[in-house]
């Protein structure tokens, strides 16, 4: 496990250093902004996918 956290913190330092910026702000970024819009954006998808099977399962019960 702690060969995968340190691969982790790697790549988060290296992304940092590409890009200017501090590990903190890489990680705020990754943790506190990205992660939360694709994990909305997945549950809204989820939604919208359920509604259409319950559409389709509509039509071909008719």
């Amino acid at each position: 496990m702690d060969k995968i956290f340190d691969a982790c913190v790697a790549i988060l330092l290296d992304m940092a250093a590409f890009t200017g910026t501090t590990y903190k702000t890489i990680n705020v970024i990754i943790f506190c902004i990205i992660w939360p819009i694709v994990t909305l954006a997945l549950v809204l998808l989820t939604l919208r996918q359920r509604d259409v099977i319950r559409d389709l399962k509509k039509r071909i019960n008719r």
